[in-house]
């Protein structure tokens, strides 16, 4: 069954049709004030690409520790949990003690995975445990 085009059915989606062209006008205006307006020399420095005013040296391409991934990970966890607990507390008294008792829950079960990760020492990096642990396995 196909629904002929009709002006009716135009005029029904006017505002988004609106919207498409000015952006598009928008975006075309932007890049040809750009090209006009823009700098056109090109020197020793121009096209060298700067990060806070200092000239970048090396690679970019940095080889960093297991470390850092795992306290970035560690942190988004526990951020996500702490924006639950905050929409809990924003909301306490439509949830009634039902919603006390699964925050209660909840966060005890946060607790536990903190433990369990304190217990088999995911958080512990210094060197000393290290080699002491490596110490102790054999192969």
């Amino acid at each position: 069954m196909n629904m002929p085009i009709t002006i009716k059915s135009i005029a029904h989606q006017w505002g988004f049709i609106l919207f498409l062209v000015a952006a598009i006008c928008l975006c075309l205006s932007m890049l040809t004030i750009s090209w006009f307006l823009g700098s056109k020399k090109h020197g020793r420095y121009t096209d060298t690409p700067f990060e806070s005013g200092i000239a970048s040296i090396g690679s970019a391409r940095l080889r960093l520790s297991v470390k850092f991934y795992l306290i970035a990970m560690f942190f988004v966890i526990f951020d996500v949990e702490s924006l639950y607990l905050y929409a809990w507390a924003v909301s306490i008294r439509e949830a009634g003690w039902t919603g006390f008792i699964e925050a209660t829950i909840f966060i005890f079960i946060l607790l536990v995975s903190l433990f369990y990760l304190t217990r088999i020492r995911a958080l512990d990096w210094s060197p000393a445990y290290r080699q002491s642990h490596s110490d102790q396995t054999t192969i």
